[in-house]
């Protein structure tokens, strides 16, 4: 099935974040084979969810206000 997703958003910036962690914490070293490869990962992401890994987004309601005026409707409440 192909499922069409916007290019931006916040769900991508948290698969390129949880890809980077995952280069830095297991990929970091040369990998013999690929079922050793796919163990590795099973097991890091096994870790990963296991600790219930959390994102803390900095960007508030209000930067995005400010940054991307253009975007949200101004709306008067008189």
């Amino acid at each position: 099935d192909i499922h069409y997703t916007p290019k931006h958003g916040s769900w991508l910036n948290m698969a390129e974040i949880e890809l980077s962690i995952l280069s830095r914490q297991c990929l970091n070293r040369r990998i013999p084979d690929q079922d050793a490869l796919k163990s590795e990962v099973l097991v890091w992401a096994s870790r990963r969810n296991n600790i219930e890994s959390q994102m803390e987004w900095r960007f508030t309601t209000e930067d995005a206000r400010i940054k991307l005026t253009k975007l949200y409707p101004t709306i008067n409440l008189e």
